[in-house]
């Protein structure tokens, strides 16, 4: 199995240019131990997923074009294949899972795509049934080198941004961001720079399955307990290949903790970050993951996603910070 390349994330940067926001490094939240913010939930479809799927349409070919885009996402996969499809003069489809958060969903038909709507533990055999159909190109959330240097310009932006950082947490669900994020780290040398992965406790398939050392995959039912939706999703082969190799660490977070987080980023740093999104607080907020007291340059934690349900939004933002 190959696996993507440090020239692959640099090719992809280059692909993007002009076509997604290079977002900045700000300020934590005060009153916690000191990091800096990747507020990926800047984006214009409010996380990182804008940057593999901008990439992966990039790279069709004009028979691939004319047939069409086809995924499988609880949401912000398909709002950024929808947006990017768009921007790129492509057709796009998007099986979201049943449950799937309202304002992801109609974030997706706004950008003009088709959205089909199925059981979750239907959404990938649904889409390889649209795929072959109808001739569509599948461009899944996270198993697909392409999405996966896309996802790792993040991690090249970073160590731009910030050439003293030594660690990099993110969130880890399908594995994708981490992927290319711990890849664009390999482009340091000599001094390392380590990537952590950060899940929720109840949906922690990637902790079991890299201390294990084989893939294993938490059903749709136990890993639909978080809060944290966007993660709720395995790691595939290929994401599992890389996060093996490449990942430093993964630690855990607890749904109190993860509240606490996009509290925190709500009052503190002024972002709105949805659960999964702040996963990544969460872990450098519990202490979680080794950091230098007072040199918050060297700690950066990755903010992925703000497209959180409003109710949702206000409810943690209200208990968490009372």
């Amino acid at each position: 199995m190959r696996l993507v390349s440090a020239d692959d994330v640099r090719a992809a940067a280059t692909r993007l240019e002009g076509r997604v926001v290079r977002t900045p490094l700000t300020a934590g939240p005060p009153d916690v131990p000191p990091f800096l913010v990747k507020p990926e939930s800047l984006q214009p479809t409010g996380a990182f997923k804008l940057r593999g799927a901008t990439n992966a349409v990039a790279l069709l070919n004009p028979t691939q074009r004319a047939s069409g885009v086809v995924t499988h996402s609880s949401g912000n996969h398909g709002l950024a294949l929808a947006h990017a499809a768009r921007a790129q003069g492509v057709a796009c489809t998007v099986v979201v899972p049943e449950g799937a958060p309202k304002v992801k969903v109609d974030r997706i038909r706004a950008c003009g795509a088709r959205v089909v709507t199925v059981p979750p533990g239907r959404r990938l055999a649904a889409a390889r049934e649209l795929e072959e159909a109808e001739h569509l190109v599948m461009v899944p959330p996270f198993d697909d080198p392409r999405v996966i240097a896309g996802q790792g310009t993040v991690g090249l932006e970073i160590l731009e941004q910030s050439p003293e950082v030594t660690t990099v947490v993110v969130p880890v669900g399908g594995g994708g961001l981490a992927s290319g994020v711990a890849t664009a780290a390999m482009t340091v040398r000599p001094r390392p720079v380590r990537v952590v992965g950060v899940e929720p406790e109840l949906a922690a398939d990637a902790a079991e399955s890299l201390a294990a050392g084989l893939r294993v995959e938490w059903s749709a039912e136990r890993t639909g307990r978080t809060m944290a939706d966007g993660v709720r999703t395995c790691l595939s082969e290929l994401t599992f290949a890389h996060l093996s190799v490449r990942l430093d660490e993964v630690v855990t977070v607890d749904e109190d903790e993860i509240a606490r987080a996009v509290s925190a980023l709500a009052h503190g740093a002024r972002l709105v970050a949805e659960p999964s999104g702040a996963l990544a607080a969460a872990a450098v907020m519990a202490g979680k993951v080794a950091t230098v007291p007072g040199r918050p340059e060297e700690t950066v934690a990755v903010v992925s996603g703000g497209n959180v349900d409003p109710d949702l939004f206000a409810r943690l933002v209200r208990t968490a910070g009372s």
